[in-house]
């Protein structure tokens, strides 16, 4: 008889939604029925939209004011104070849950992580409830003693976890699709929509799915200096398409393949598109981040050698310019190439559901 998995998301940007889905991709051949539900649709009045909205603008407008936030609420090693969104997600989650009773819940997003822990501290959750931690820097909003599992990116991750919490935590391979981990070889994608030249180093720049961060300067930056072709990627936002002046792109399913035809890769949130060029061998370079988990995740990732963080316009480019020494790139490679060699994900979670 097959097993049924909840797996819990949140709208916040796309990598918590393309771990999820990928995650139930990986199930379905364990006879595993995956459903995935995003938290934030079980608040009423569609006020779960009006936060991802409210996010977002920070995000975009006002960064100082998410970094207090953050700084104020997401580090501290209190545990966090139950709050009444949380209490209410919890109650929801509940209601869905008696429903369609699952075997395990499995949570990639940190506000479903404190409600699937109320509810399962509560009793109210009788199956086990696993927390996929999908940041680099984890901070106290993942951390709740109810639930019983937690999957860190790192060994760093998982001790602190284990410290603050008490419950069992362990490394998990990164959560990508497949065509990531396929080959790395050359593809003339990339370079026929930049425009560039067949001895040119392209440079993509992440924006993330909303466009958010200073990546027009940065584009300008590498353009100036003659030695690198900078492509931007502006995910859903057209107007920062329209603002880039140079190669720029939308939204795209074909991130593989361009990465493959790619120098390296300017990143600002520490998030999924860092594991995805971890996955096809490309260097990240880690430059005017995000604030709140942006900036905690960059100096994650350089701390643990994945990465490198550059802090001023001349770091970056001497960060691009070291990696024309293949002997830089092939250290670099090793150890993203590592993090794959981590139990994945789906065993854990298939074992879990008994």
């Amino acid at each position: 008889m097959g097993k049924r998995l909840l797996i819990l998301t949140a709208g916040m940007g796309a990598g918590h939604d393309a771990v999820a889905d990928e995650l139930a991709r990986r199930m379905a051949p364990k006879d595993v029925e995956a459903s995935v539900l995003d938290v934030l649709d079980l608040v009423p009045m569609r006020l779960g939209h009006g936060l991802r909205r409210m996010y977002e603008a920070m995000v975009r407008s006002a960064p100082w004011l998410y970094e207090g936030i953050y700084r104020a609420f997401f580090v501290s090693r209190r545990p966090p104070p139950s709050s009444p969104l949380t209490a209410l997600i919890a109650r929801r989650l509940d209601a869905r849950i008696r429903e369609l009773p699952p075997d395990a819940v499995v949570s990639t997003f940190h506000l479903a992580a404190q409600a699937a822990g109320r509810l399962r501290d509560s009793g109210r959750l009788t199956v086990p409830s696993l927390v996929l931690v999908t940041d680099f820097a984890v901070h106290r909003m993942w951390l709740h003693a109810g639930n019983d599992r937690y999957l860190c990116p790192d060994e760093q991750a998982a001790r602190t976890v284990m410290e603050r919490t008490g419950r069992h935590a362990g490394v998990y391979a990164p959560v990508v699709r497949r065509e990531f981990r396929r080959a790395r070889g050359a593809s003339d994608r990339l370079r026929e929509e930049a425009g560039a030249r067949p001895d040119d180093r392209i440079v993509l720049i992440s924006a993330g799915a909303w466009g958010v961060g200073r990546v027009v300067e940065t584009a300008q930056g590498l353009a100036a200096s003659g030695r690198y072709v900078p492509v931007v990627l502006c995910g859903r936002n057209e107007r920062l398409r329209e603002r880039v002046y140079g190669p720029a792109l939308g939204w795209r399913d074909d991130m593989a393949e361009l990465m493959a035809g790619a120098y390296a890769l300017i990143d600002n949130a520490a998030g999924l598109t860092c594991r995805e060029a971890f996955a096809c061998g490309l260097p990240v370079v880690s430059y005017r981040p995000i604030a709140g988990h942006g900036r905690d995740g960059a100096a994650a990732m350089a701390r643990d050698g994945l990465s490198c963080y550059a802090r001023s316009p001349r770091e970056l480019i001497e960060a691009l310019d070291r990696l024309k020494d293949e002997a830089v790139r092939a250290a670099r490679a090793r150890r993203a190439a590592a993090l794959f060699d981590a139990v994945p994900a789906e065993r854990v979670i298939r074992a879990a559901l008994g």
